[in-house]
C-alpha cells in the first residue's frame, strides 16, 4: 500500500500541482498491482484520491468511529470524505476521534504502518505545534517504510490557509 501525508495548508494552486505529479508517481504504482490508503480529509488527502482514481490505482479510504460507529466528521471534511467514498474500492473503519490533534496523530502512524511506501508532500520544514507533516515522515522512516518526498517548482503554502485542522 501506498499513503499520502503532508502540509495541511497548501495553496490551491499547488494542490493542482501535487494531483499532477501524484498521477504520474501512482500510475508506475498501478501497473504493480499496489493499492493507496488516505485518511479521510479535504486538501490533500482528496487530491491525492483523484490522483489514484486517474492513474487507475485502487483507493482505500480511512474512516473515523467513535464506538464502532462511524464519526460526525466537521463541515470542512463532509464533502470530501463523499468524494473520497466515490473514489474509493474498500473503506477502513478507524476507532479514533476526528477532532482530537493526538488521536489523529495516532490514526495517521497506524495507516502508515499498513504501508510499503508513503508519498510526503514536504517542504523539509521541522514540525510545528499544527503541522505533524515532519513528524510522519520521520515515523514512517522509523519503521521502515519508504518515503519519497514531493515538492515540486512553484509548490507554496499559505499561513492559516487550511490548518484549522484541528
Amino acid at each position: 500500500m501506498i499513503a499520502v501525508v503532508g502540509h495541511a495548508d497548501l495553496a490551491p494552486w499547488t494542490l493542482a500541482l501535487i494531483e499532477e505529479e501524484l498521477c504520474a508517481r501512482l500510475a508506475r504504482c498501478a501497473g504493480a498491482g499496489r493499492t493507496g490508503l488516505v485518511r479521510v480529509g479535504q486538501g490533500l488527502p482528496v487530491a491525492f484520491g483523484r490522483a489514484a482514481k486517474r492513474a487507475g490505482l485502487a483507493l482505500v479510504t480511512v474512516l473515523p468511529t467513535l464506538n464502532r460507529v462511524p464519526a460526525w466528521l466537521r463541515e470542512r471534511d463532509r464533502s470530501a470524505a463523499g468524494e473520497l467514498l466515490l473514489l474509493s474500492e474498500q473503506v477502513r473503519l478507524l476507532e479514533y476521534d476526528p477532532t482530537d490533534r493526538d488521536a489523529c496523530i495516532g490514526a495517521d502512524e497506524r495507516v502508515l504502518r499498513a504501508c510499503a511506501r508513503v508519498l510526503a508532500v514536504w517542504d523539509g520544514t521541522a514540525s510545528s505545534g499544527r503541522d505533524t507533516t515532519a513528524h510522519l515522515v520521520a515515523y514512517a522512516r522509523s519503521h521502515g517504510i519508504d518515503v519519497e518526498v514531493l515538492w515540486p517548482d512553484g509548490a507554496e503554502r499559505v499561513p492559516g490557509y487550511g490548518e484549522e485542522l484541528l
